[in-house]
């Protein structure tokens, strides 16, 4: 099971390292007003979403404990992340004060897995 485990924590960052990636390679065009969401961004937060779902799965069939609160903060932080990723996608050009709370909520997002204990 640690295997598996380990396995879907690695997916887990494979999908975060592609939402914070695709952000900041937009970083330059955001101080220009061109940026938008590319594709590895909504491909990243749904991988997050899908691999975090499994890993909550994985962890309760192993009998360890699960922060239900924590868990609970990061997934309504992902919702909101995947909205806005989700809705705005075809836009070619996405406003600066939403670009800017998708990378903002996606930072708290891995401070909030790794400070909270």
């Amino acid at each position: 099971m640690d295997i598996l485990i380990h396995l879907f924590v690695a997916l887990h960052i494979v999908g975060i390292a592609s939402l914070l990636g695709g952000f900041l390679t937009q970083m330059k065009a955001m101080g220009q007003g061109t940026a938008r969401f590319v594709p590895a961004m909504l491909h990243g937060a749904l991988t997050m979403l899908i691999t975090g779902a499994v890993l909550v799965g994985l962890n309760q069939a192993d009998d360890q404990a699960v922060n239900n609160v924590k868990i609970g903060v990061k997934l309504a932080l992902l919702v909101v992340i995947l909205g806005l990723v989700y809705v705005k996608r075809d836009e070619e050009q996405v406003e600066k004060g939403l670009f800017g709370l998708v990378g903002a909520l996606t930072t708290a997002n891995i401070f909030i897995a790794v400070l909270w204990t």
